[in-house]
């Protein structure tokens, strides 16, 4: 794998509550120079990401209801979002809902956002790390079943990250009808490339220079 063909598989991540605008305009220079897939960061800044990268190749991914999909908000957020200049969208699902085996609310959560997303792809984040295989299946499925094109592991801010097991279980059960995001913890090349071999189709990373790189090593 060449450096541009692995850039182009990274959402350029960094959503940490202390980002400032100078990180933030550090970022979306990496990913240009690199040419990372997308930058994903918080909504507050959307707009300034979106202005760098306007003409550039690399878009902007934005999260909502992040980090704990515990919110009523998220089809605002997200059409906001949009309207500022997200191409993609990357939601929590709402785990309680999930976890209660409250199916409809899960579901209209998801269409909720795909439907304010003006057909930008949405990423449903499911949170492995809280959830029992059984879950995590079922997240997945109900994902496909409302609209939305990506399943992704973690938010990263949670008990753990991304796994081989979770990447391969999701990738069995969405087949190729959805893609599949690892993110959390994948800080290395060996970890990036397990994970592709597992089936994740975009990664989610905040070291993604560092990985790069160690293409050359």
């Amino acid at each position: 794998m060449t450096r541009s063909e692995l850039a182009s598989l990274i959402d350029h991540t960094l959503l940490v509550p202390d980002a400032v605008s100078g990180d933030i305009e550090r970022l979306c220079g990496e990913a240009i120079s690199y040419g990372f897939y997308s930058v994903c960061i918080n909504p507050l800044w959307v707009p300034l990401a979106s202005q760098i990268l306007r003409n550039e190749r690399s878009i902007v991914c934005s999260v909502i209801g992040f980090p704990l999909g515990a919110t009523n908000c998220m089809g605002q957020e997200a059409a906001e979002a949009v309207a500022l200049g997200a191409g993609e969208l990357d939601m929590v699902i709402p785990i309680g809902y999930l976890k209660d085996g409250n199916i409809p609310e899960a579901s209209a959560s998801i269409r909720e956002v795909v439907h304010s997303s003006a057909d930008k792809p949405v990423k449903v984040i499911i949170e492995t790390c809280l959830l029992t295989d059984e879950e995590k299946i079922l997240a997945c499925r109900i994902a496909m079943d409302s609209g939305a094109s990506w399943v992704k592991t973690s938010t990263g801010f949670s008990t753990g990250g991304a796994t081989v097991s979770d990447v391969t279980l999701m990738r069995d059960t969405v087949r190729q009808t959805l893609g599949v995001k690892a993110s959390g913890g994948i800080r290395t090349l060996v970890d990036a490339l397990v994970m592709i071999e597992a089936g994740a189709s975009r990664l989610g990373c905040s070291r993604s220079i560092d990985i790069i790189e160690a293409l050359d090593v």
